[in-house]
């Protein structure tokens, strides 16, 4: 498993390493890799349950479970560069998050035009500020998982969570390879309809949030 060994390469750097892959009740022979790279790499440890849940399920499995202080989220598709996760926790000294953004995407015409906009709307909706929030390489606190609710799309918003919990967020430019691995089951229409409505999910919380935050200021004379 590729990724194992890369993220494994970091524990020099990172003595305290722990690299946690969740199977999300795939059918393919992802569980078979996961159990190779952990009898193989005493710093990989796997999760794997059925039936499939979606990605921020498995995200919030992965990040709730994990022992450490510092969390790191990244794809398993290879196109994130592990290399970067040791300036990335350089940069997290006084904050509580850094995101990574790709300065040099390696994607088709197309799926950069589509992030583009993507982040755009998401942007003038959420507010936080975020270039490339579709990055997946984010390092941030432990503390900060309890900002993010167990909803389907959280993934999607996480630094939009993380600022409305008030929040420090860095970002960072960081390396994107091409996809030499697997294929993304996400295209711009495919992923669209999802977003909109998980996007209008988010308005729904903040407002909500922002409510019971205002409410929670009102004293009685």
């Amino acid at each position: 498993m590729p990724l194992a060994e890369e993220l494994h390469r970091l524990h020099n750097d990172i003595p305290d390493l722990e690299v946690l892959f969740v199977d999300d009740g795939s059918k393919d022979q992802t569980w078979a890799r996961i159990t190779e790279a952990r009898d193989r790499f005493n710093t990989v440890h796997g999760l794997h349950y059925s039936p499939n849940r979606g990605q921020s399920h498995a995200m919030l499995v992965g990040l709730n479970l994990a022992a450490g202080d510092v969390l790191v989220t990244i794809d398993g598709d290879m196109q994130n560069n592990p290399a970067d996760i040791p300036r990335m926790l350089e940069e997290l000294k006084g904050a509580d998050a850094v995101c990574g953004f790709r300065a040099k995407r390696k994607d088709t015409w197309a799926r950069r035009v589509g992030s583009r906009l993507a982040n755009r709307v998401r942007n003038w909706a959420t507010h936080d500020g975020i270039r490339d929030t579709g990055c997946s390489l984010k390092v941030f606190r432990k503390t900060c998982v309890a900002d993010l609710p167990a909803v389907e799309g959280v993934h999607r918003f996480m630094p939009a969570y993380f600022t409305l919990n008030g929040r420090s967020i860095k970002e960072l430019a960081v390396d994107h390879r091409a996809r030499t691995m697997g294929a993304s089951k996400y295209t711009n229409m495919k992923r669209l309809p999802r977003t909109i409505f998980d996007l209008f999910g988010f308005v729904w919380y903040r407002k909500r949030y922002l409510a019971k935050l205002e409410a929670s200021r009102i004293t009685r004379a």
